[in-house]
Order: structure tokens, then C-alpha cells, then sequence
């Protein structure tokens, strides 16, 4: 017993103190899908458990999973197993337990794998998507202390021995270049705070319900977003629906699961609205996250008893549509930042050049 405390507490440590995940997202899907594959070979738990452990190269996930094999030989259950590191969610190890009291642990590992792939997927593309932009953004800004600090006060040198009223243009920009370092600085202080604030009240009920608001509401991402999280909504309801959990339980695990605020209001309301006796389409058609399209195929589901099927065909068409809209944000926001670069620096030159037009009006 005593033994048993102490590498609980060990592996609490172990959590606490190590830097980054020690088994992130694509670890979990190499995982989940290695386990599926010994699994639907014919191997047993602990054989397949034997094989994962010799795959590993780093010392951190093959003790973590090498902890996973003591318990099993302990006489711990899979999803027990898993509890115990502290590395899985509640999610995880909680799909995992149905599957095996169900006898459809393969099935349940072989979903876990899907969702993990999905939401990889969907991060490489997000980057894919911003990286360029962030790029250019950070080039714009060199491009644009140069030339305010460089480039601007040449131009004022010249602009003082005129001794002419300059355009008011070219006055505005003078300005901006005399104060560019303090505008500087309360830029940089500005999302020092924002991030100080994200850091503190990340967890804050207020400051989620804010932020998960502000998130639904930004032009064209918003609509993006709102379908990432409904993807991962409607995967997760498909894994628990197909493990035959009870509707009420998955909607507390999804909650769980996916940490977005509007999705968790919603949820909790429609987990009261079944518990007195109504459907799943009913609860969620009180929230304008679900389009009226999404609950009418869900109602249908309801009916014909076919919400598994219906909640993967919904993922799989959101998943769709999010590689779509994904890739056309690329290929459009490529041009639009070079457009934005470009008039930056042309409304600086033209401001630049205003005074001389001007003097070569005044010579004749």
C-alpha cells in the first residue's frame, strides 16, 4: 500500500516538474494506433504494451509507458493504468474503460487514434496557415522601424531648410517618426499585459466566457473556429456514442475534453435539459453555436436511432470543410499582407515626396 502511495506521488512530481508534454498529441495518436494495430493482430494487452515500450527512443514516454506495463502486471486495468500516469485525460482513459467493459476496446483505440490524427492534422495546418503571415508581419515591422528612424528623419533634415508649410500628410508621418519608440514601447507593453492577463485568468470563468465570445465573433476566423471545436465535438460524441455510453456521461467527458466555453455552456445546459426528459437536439437547439442544419440531422439521428452514424458523418464533413477553408486562407492571406506591406510603404514615400512636388510648384 505504502509502495503503491508513494509512486503515485512520484509520478504526480514527475508531471509537475517536467518541461513541455511528455506525451503530446502526436505521441498519443502513435500510441493509440500502434495498440489497435497489435491489438487486431491477435497480441494481448501486456504483449502489445512489451512491443510500444522497445519502439520508444526517449527515456521519458518509455518510463512512462513502462509504469503503464507495471500496473497491468499489478493487476490494474488499461484505463486504470492510464489514470495513473496523470498524462491522459479523463476523456481517454474513461472511453477506454467502456471499451473494455463493453468488449470494444479496439474499436475505442482505433477512434482515439482518428481524433488524435484529426487534431494534428488541423494544428499543421493552422500553422501552415499563419506561419507566413507572422513572417511577413515581423519583416513589415523591421521594414517599418527602418524606415521611420532612417529613412523619415533624411527627409526632415532637407524638409527644414524649405522653410515652407509642409503637406499635412507628410506632417503626420514626421510625427509618428519623432514618437515611433515610445508607440513602440506601448505597443510592446500592450501585449506583455494581454499575455500577463491570458496567463492569470486563463482558468476564470469570466475571462473564458469573454475570450470564447470574442473567438466566434472575429470576420472569417470566427467561423473557422467555430467549426474546429464542432469537429472535435462531434468525434468525440461518435467514440462514446459507438462505446454505448450513456448520452448524459458523454456529455460530461466532452465537456471535459474540449475546454471551450461556449461548447461547455452549451453542454451543461443540454445535460439539464435531458435529465428532465428531453432530447439531445432540444438542448442544443437553444444555442446559436449549432446551426439549424446540425440539429435537424441530429433530431433525425434521435429518432431512427442512428447517432453514431450520424455524428461521424458530421466530423467527417467538418473536417471537410476545415481542410477547404484552411488552405483558401492561405492562398488568400499570401497576397493580401503583400498588398498591406506594399501601401504601408507607399503612403510613406508619397509622404515623403509630397514637399517636393510642392517645391517644384513654388520654383515655377
Amino acid at each position: 500500500m505504502e509502495e503503491t502511495e508513494s509512486k503515485d506521488i512520484w509520478q504526480k512530481l514527475n508531471s509537475d516538474i517536467a518541461f513541455g508534454k511528455a506525451i503530446n498529441d502526436k505521441a498519443k495518436q502513435h500510441f493509440y494506433t500502434e495498440f489497435y494495430s497489435l491489438l487486431d493482430a491477435g497480441m494481448d494487452i501486456q504483449r502489445s504494451m512489451d512491443i510500444i515500450i522497445e519502439e520508444q527512443d526517449k527515456k521519458r514516454k518509455r518510463d512512462i509507458y513502462t509504469s503503464i506495463q507495471d500496473d497491468l502486471i499489478g493487476g490494474y486495468s488499461l484505463s486504470e493504468a492510464l489514470k495513473r500516469t496523470t498524462y491522459f485525460s479523463a476523456y481517454e482513459y474513461q472511453s477506454i474503460k467502456i471499451g473494455e467493459e463493453s468488449g470494444k476496446l479496439k474499436t475505442v483505440l482505433s477512434q482515439l487514434s482518428k481524433y488524435y490524427h484529426n487534431k494534428v492534422k488541423l494544428r499543421k495546418h493552422l500553422i501552415s496557415v499563419f506561419t507566413y503571415p507572422a513572417f511577413v508581419l515581423l519583416i513589415t515591422v523591421g521594414v517599418l522601424y527602418f524606415m521611420l528612424n532612417t529613412v523619415v528623419p533624411m527627409f526632415q533634415e532637407v524638409f527644414q531648410q524649405f522653410g515652407q508649410d509642409l503637406p499635412w500628410l507628410t506632417q503626420k508621418i514626421i510625427y509618428i517618426s519623432d514618437n515611433f519608440t515610445t508607440y513602440l514601447y506601448i505597443f510592446l507593453a500592450a501585449i506583455a499585459g494581454i499575455f500577463l492577463l491570458h496567463y492569470t485568468q486563463k482558468k476564470e470563468e469570466w475571462y473564458r466566457n469573454y475570450t470564447g465570445k470574442i473567438i466566434l465573433r472575429i470576420p472569417i476566423f470566427g467561423k473557422l473556429f467555430k467549426k474546429i471545436y464542432l469537429a472535435r465535438f462531434t468525434q468525440s460524441m461518435g467514440l462514446l456514442t459507438v462505446s454505448k455510453t450513456p448520452l448524459v456521461k458523454s456529455l460530461d467527458l466532452v465537456k471535459e475534453m474540449i475546454r471551450f466555453y461556449p461548447l461547455e455552456e452549451a453542454l451543461a445546459h443540454t445535460k439539464e435539459e435531458i435529465l428532465k426528459g428531453n432530447n439531445l437536439h432540444h438542448g442544443l437547439s437553444k444555442f446559436p453555436l449549432f446551426d439549424r442544419r446540425f440539429i435537424s440531422l441530429i433530431k433525425i439521428a434521435e429518432e431512427i436511432n442512428k447517432l453514431d452514424d450520424t455524428f461521424e458523418r458530421l466530423t467527417d464533413q467538418l473536417n471537410e470543410d476545415i481542410d477547404h477553408q484552411t488552405k483558401l486562407l492561405g492562398t488568400l492571406m499570401e497576397p493580401f499582407i503583400i498588398i498591406l506591406i506594399g501601401a504601408v510603404v507607399g503612403l510613406i514615400m508619397v509622404a515623403m515626396y509630397l514637399p517636393m512636388f510642392n517645391l517644384s510648384n513654388v520654383i515655377q
